[in-house]
């Protein structure tokens, strides 16, 4: 019997960007089996398996908002970036930093790596426990040889960084959930309402069903946060590791930039077709990294190291940017960078999810 997975040809700096290459196929972002949704399968007392969160969370409350289709990407990549251990292991491990080194790095890349980034988490957010548990063994597998000496060449006290130990695992997992819940106080519209917050305790809810998450990947269990306050006292513990640099972009062996490496070889390799791989980067990385910026907390501007006048001009454009939050989350045009970001697998898992969500929520008794 015929595959009908298409062996998606090798891209490099001299190809030609066509549109299918930007929808790729499932294998940018599935790795081994094929995600099986929450709820069409079962556990061994015969129950449905809807996985660690399941429909009626408020993990998927979140989630499932049309507004993360774009905004949370935008959202994990600054909140990410703040953390220096992870940009270390960017640094020093990501393909991408090692093709820009090589001089092979091209806007279809940081593209890929940008829609691949989130895309691949859904099987953990959304399949059943099989499903989540497959996908966390394999990127814990991946992580496994991220690790280093040197998290930043002038700050030897922070010592080294390990992706798949306990400390990072965790930091992983909640510089992935915390600027969800931030990107959607801030801009999704519901309930017949602009973008509002969270009472105090869906937030507390949120973050207590996150524990799970972070439990999956391997976090230590005397530090997984179950409140708002609590996760605030764990940033404080580790307010260090969210300090502002200048240096942690620093290659430990040479002292480059890779960032500047990067961009070096994005701009060397660049042709007329890889405007089809910028226009996602310009929405997720440029028009929206400033309102993100500003719907995150005031110490992740800091860690990315915004001026206090940068700050406050973040968080107005925050307000500013509501009109286009509204507009880019009706259903045209979220269906088509849901495809593009996430993939059809993830168009698969969101729009089942959906619906075991929404018979949840009719379900519940009225409160009002």
């Amino acid at each position: 019997m015929t595959s009908t997975v298409d062996r998606r040809r090798r891209i490099g700096p001299e190809s030609k960007i066509t549109k299918a290459d930007i929808l790729g196929t499932e294998r940018r972002w599935r790795r081994g089996q094929a995600p099986v949704p929450a709820g069409q399968s079962v556990k061994e007392d015969g129950t449905p398996d809807y996985g660690i969160f399941g429909p009626g969370s408020m993990v998927w409350e979140v989630l499932l908002h049309p507004a993360m289709i774009l905004f949370h990407h935008a959202a994990q990549q600054q909140s990410q970036a703040a953390y220096a251990p992870i940009e270390a292991g960017i640094r020093d491990w990501e393909p991408i930093s090692k093709k820009g080194r090589a001089g092979k790095l091209t806007f279809f890349d940081a593209f890929e790596r940008l829609s691949r980034g989130a895309g691949m988490h859904l099987p953990l957010w959304l399949g059943d426990t099989a499903t989540a548990e497959h996908m966390a063994a394999w990127l814990h597998k991946v992580h496994s040889r991220v690790k280093g000496d040197i998290i930043d060449i002038t700050r030897p006290e922070l010592g080294g960084y390990d992706a798949a130990g306990p400390r990072e695992s965790m930091w992983a997992a909640l510089t992935e959930m915390h600027p969800m819940l931030r990107s959607f106080e801030a801009f999704a519209f519901r309930e017949g309402k602009r973008p509002h917050r969270l009472t105090p305790a869906q937030r507390d809810q949120f973050i207590a069903e996150v524990a799970a998450y972070c439990r999956l990947h391997g976090a230590p269990e005397d530090e997984i946060p179950t409140s708002m306050a609590e996760l605030a006292t764990l940033y404080g513990k580790y307010a260090p590791l969210f300090e502002h640099s200048d240096t942690v972009h620093l290659i430990p062996e040479t002292g480059e930039d890779y960032t500047k490496i990067n961009e070096k070889s994005i701009r060397k390799n660049f042709n007329l077709s890889h405007l089809r791989a910028i226009r996602p980067i310009l929405m997720a990385h440029l028009l929206l990294a400033k309102p993100v910026l500003g719907a995150m907390p005031s110490k992740t501007r800091d860690a990315l190291g915004l001026s206090p006048r940068q700050s406050r001009a973040a968080v107005r454009a925050s307000k500013l940017a509501l009109p286009l939050a509204w507009l880019l989350q009706r259903r045209f045009i979220e269906r088509h960078y849901m495809r593009i970001m996430w993939g059809p697998d993830g168009v698969m898992l969101i729009e089942s999810a959906r619906k075991l969500h929404a018979q949840a929520k009719a379900a519940q008794p009225d409160t009002r």
